[in-house]
């Protein structure tokens, strides 16, 4: 085979079957579903699929009257689709790095919206709004608490670090760097003008996230700035 040739190229770029089951990492990058049934990713996830799929946008009560509220308040953000069918799905976020979490019975993860690319039909999940710190984001902040059992797909801005909280040692994070947290924590929000020209890309507010007890938070080495400019 030819060096650079058009068949080598194929080769070490085309798909190939690991047999990992219903999510497959088929790159660092895209997520491989392998879909008989029902999956829930993030709108606008799909890059290509084969098969009989059928996707819709999520129903405006399709989980109930509460969620609809909240999805209104949390904008295109938090907007899901399905797909539903049998064949080969695969789904990417901008080119952030995918990871994915088995979660067993009892188990649960809260994520930040945005990093949320997909899970199994059978999480239950529920949309949570950071009241606190609404007037300070550009459209708010929200997360997805999801339970287990089963599977979900979250990216993160390359590799992502995970930071254990145990009592009396409380993690504090740059809201714009967080990406997902025991699904038990509940993050406080602090100010810190001190830090203000220390802590990530800054708001004027220097806002921080405050976790205490005991689980993890997970961050990524980026901000992803949703954070308004007091200054502008």
């Amino acid at each position: 085979m030819n060096r650079y040739s058009i068949e080598e190229f194929i080769q070490s770029t085309e798909q190939k079957d690991k047999g990992e089951g219903f999510f497959e990492l088929e790159t660092p990058r895209i997520l491989e579903v392998n879909l008989n049934g029902r999956v829930w990713a993030k709108s606008g996830g799909m890059i290509t699929y084969n098969g009989e799929i059928k996707f819709e946008r999520e129903g405006i009560l399709e989980h109930g009257l509460g969620k609809m509220f909240k999805k209104a308040l949390t904008g295109e953000g938090a907007s899901l689709m399905k797909a539903q069918g049998n064949g080969k799905l695969y789904l990417a976020d901008a080119g952030k790095k995918i990871s994915i979490i088995q979660l067993h019975h009892n188990e649960s993860i809260s994520v930040n919206g945005n990093d949320l690319l997909a899970f199994e039909d059978g999480i239950d999940w529920d949309i949570k709004m950071m009241k606190r710190i609404t007037g300070m984001m550009a459209g708010g902040l929200f997360n997805v608490t999801c339970k287990g059992p089963g599977m979900i797909a979250i990216t993160s801005h390359y590799e992502p670090l995970t930071i254990r909280v145990s009592p009396g040692k409380p993690v504090i994070t740059d809201p714009n760097a967080t990406v997902a947290w025991s699904g038990h924590l509940q993050p406080q929000f602090q100010t810190d003008v001190s830090l203000k020209s220390f802590f990530g890309r800054g708001s004027g507010e220097s806002i921080q996230m405050r976790f205490e007890g005991e689980g993890f938070v997970v961050v990524q080495p980026f901000e992803e700035v949703y954070m308004q400019n007091s200054q502008a």
